[in-house]
């Protein structure tokens, strides 16, 4: 019996440790449970200086950065600190043959040096407040489910405008959470003026590319310093000659100090989607239909960049950052798939509904409501499923692989009447497509995607342009396509000028890559309507369920679903034993960095300059080398992140500074979906590593200078 007791309290206690780690948290709404788990864990600061809306706290030296990843404010003069993989389109955009920033790095040696990016912003959280009872407030009993969603959705656009009317220069949003059962408002103001200062070279900032991505140990040194500009009172700013460094309201401080195994972590960060309580029926549908078309189609179209990217360095200066963008999310998705097999997370999820399938048959109250909930569930994805999968592989092989097929799509739904600054800044970002794009390649996309896409789908489910192709090309894909680019003015930005010149012998709706634009429309809004029943009730059942756990497990801590807004987490340093016999420590050091470029000699991502490896080879680290005189490269924390949390700065007890959050862990592929406290895994790159490729490799002590570094040794 004592055995058994032992036993139980032990599991109890492993239980409570691993709802230590998990959940990305809401800063303002951290209940007495989350702190006393902080607590417990490590932390050494109090939750008002997390968190405070009246006076400066820790979360306002967190930025959104350009509403894709995070960042971390670091200096009085308003440097940032982010990922490389989160500024490699700002450098990209910068980079030419004559300076390859991507390859040979970058670094502003003075203020007027520093690169401007009209296309970026970060976005810094003022406050949160919970507005559920007004949302719901406009929803009857007798809406049905699209009604429901029409009503929230006015009422959520009323309140985040309020904000604006208020002060110009604020931003409010107001997003759902937990499926649509709360509501909260988020108050933020933007900064528009954003310049890039320091990227390191991509063998060091991209070290390992496809290869590495995803996987411990790592030894990518993976970030990007850029500073925010505003106006000389220090207030938002469209780019100018004469604004000045932002002075931030709070400062995060630097820590040489390190960490050790065991050692209190958390990040904070803007964590973009999980689906945490999404049913069993969602999450093979994902695994089938979205993941599954992002894994097929992808490996085509990236297959063939690659191969131009390795025969010319001025195509992998075009096509780097979109080809990062794609692979990111196409090995993300083998491997989302591959966890969830081998962890068995569809067998977990289908335990715990048939758990909650028991305790609303027990409880007549629950079981008036709910009885139909898992059938209609079931039922309403079944009948969406083939239209789904079909609209999953149509999405990746027509909206994200031909950029004509974007140019055109872009072009014809441009609001050219628009606010001055909203046209320039779509103007821009069209020329840059333009200047990004070979017809070449694209032309070679194009005719695998229409492959690739015929074979995947029944043929109730082919556009109208496949008929064109069987009887006017005979069958011929590539014969299509040449035509098409052939006799289309928008494969270079010539069509662009004559339209918006208003040249009288320039139809653009008779362009042919227009029409195709509206077949694709057609064929996206087709689907929509086949499938917006079982969508709508979808949305119902997921919202229901989601409340049903909520109240079944009444005692538990929750935190809601992922949603971009700033979220916490926090846990430990720790190692992990990802597979039988093997042990994975909880960081790296330069030393990989040397034996991974001698043991993949020729190939292009693990080239190092000689520079950088004399640099790492000399042992001379100086101040930022840890206890036994070693460069920390990269360590491992079970902080619970996802996509978005890029950047994210992860901090020490003390809210120091210790590194930034840039990837999972291979094993845990399957997180998203469902946490696995004993393999799940952040992964960060030393602050330590950062400082001394700025000071040590690009020469720029003085960007050191403006931080405050703290260290108890």
């Amino acid at each position: 019996m004592r055995l058994k007791l032992i036993a139980l309290v032990a599991c109890c206690l492993w239980s409570l440790t691993g709802q230590a780690d998990e959940g990305m948290w809401m800063l303002g709404n951290l209940n007495k449970q989350t702190r006393k788990a902080m607590k417990e864990v490590g932390l050494q600061m109090s939750a008002d200086k997390l968190y405070n809306p009246k006076r400066p706290s820790l979360k306002d030296a967190v930025v959104s950065f350009g509403g894709f990843c995070s960042g971390v404010v670091v200096s009085d003069e308003g440097l940032v600190l982010t990922n490389h993989h989160c500024g490699f389109s700002s450098v990209q955009q910068h980079s030419s043959i004559e300076n390859n920033y991507l390859k040979d790095g970058f670094v502003a040696h003075s203020r007027e040096e520093e690169l401007p990016n009209p296309e970026l912003y970060v976005r810094f959280l003022l406050r949160t407040e919970d507005v559920t009872k007004r949302v719901l407030g406009a929803v009857t009993p007798s809406m049905n489910e699209t009604q429901r969603s029409s009503a929230v959705d006015s009422v959520m656009f009323a309140i985040g405008e309020e904000v604006s009317r208020k002060d110009s220069t604020l931003v409010g949003i107001v997003d759902a959470y937990y499926a649509g059962n709360e509501f909260w408002l988020s108050v933020y103001r933007d900064y528009n003026d954003v310049r890039l200062v320091f990227a390191p070279p991509s063998s060091v900032g991209k070290f390992g590319w496809d290869m590495d991505n995803w996987v411990w140990p790592r030894h990518t040194g993976d970030f990007c310093v850029f500073r925010i500009y505003a106006d000389r009172n220090n207030r938002p700013a469209d780019y100018s000659p004469d604004n000045v460094p932002y002075h931030p309201e709070y400062v995060a401080p630097v820590s040489l100090d390190g960490y050790r195994e065991g050692s209190f972590c958390m990040t904070l960060g803007y964590p973009g989607t999980t689906d945490r309580y999404l049913s069993s029926f969602g999450i093979e549908e994902m695994m089938n239909n979205i993941n599954q078309a992002q894994i097929d189609v992808r490996g085509v179209k990236q297959a063939i960049w690659k191969r131009e990217m390795d025969r010319n360095d001025s195509i992998r200066i075009k096509y780097a950052s979109k080809y990062d963008e794609s692979s990111n999310y196409w090995k993300n998705s083998i491997g989302k798939n591959r966890a969830i097999r081998k962890l068995g997370i569809l067998e977990k999820k289908r335990e715990m509904e048939r758990k909650l399938r028991r305790w609303i048959q027990q409880n007549p109250e629950e079981r008036e409501k709910l009885l139909q909930l898992f059938t209609d569930l079931e039922l309403n994805y079944k009948n969406r499923r083939e239209v789904n999968r079909a609209q999953a592989y149509f999405v990746e092989s027509f909206l994200y692989a031909p950029e004509l097929v974007q140019l055109a799509l872009t072009i014809m739904n441009f609001d050219f009447e628009g606010e001055e600054k909203t046209v320039l800044t779509g103007l821009k970002n069209i020329v840059e497509q333009y200047s990004n794009l070979e017809p070449d390649i694209d032309k070679e996309v194009f005719t695998a995607m229409l492959k690739e896409y015929r074979s995947k789908v029944d043929t109730t489910f082919l556009p109208a342009f496949y008929r064109t192709i069987a009887q006017e090309y005979n069958g011929n894909e590539k014969a299509y396509v040449d035509s098409l680019y052939g006799h289309s003015e928008l494969t270079t930005i010539r069509g662009l000028k004559r339209f918006i010149e208003r040249d009288t012998t320039y139809q653009i709706f008779n362009d042919p890559a227009i029409s195709l634009g509206i077949d694709v429309l057609t064929m996206l809004f087709d689907m929509n309507m086949r499938m917006q029943a079982s969508t709508s009730e979808i949305a119902r059942g997921e919202r229901l369920l989601n409340g049903a756990v909520r109240r079944m497990y009444a005692s538990r801590n929750f935190y809601p679903d992922a949603n971009s807004t700033m979220r916490l987490s926090f846990g430990t340093v720790a190692g992990y034993t990802p597979f039988d016999g093997a042990e994975y420590a909880y960081y790296t050091t330069s030393k990989g960095v040397l034996e991974k470029a001698k043991a993949n000699m020729g190939n292009v991502d693990f080239e190092v300059q000689p520079e950088i490896l004399s640099l790492l080879s000399s042992g001379d680290f100086g101040r930022y080398a840890d206890e036994k005189g070693e460069m920390k490269v990269c360590f491992i924390s079970n902080n619970d992140i996802t996509g978005g949390n890029s950047g994210s700065a992860m901090f020490n007890a003390k809210g120091e500074l210790l590194g930034l959050a840039f990837d999972g862990n291979w094993e845990a592929m399957s997180s998203d979906i469902l946490y696995e406290p004993k393999m799940q895994r952040c992964i960060g790159v030393d602050v330590r590593y950062i400082l001394f490729m700025i000071e040590k490799f690009g020469k720029a002590s003085h960007l050191v200078q403006e931080l405050k570094l703290v260290s108890g040794k």
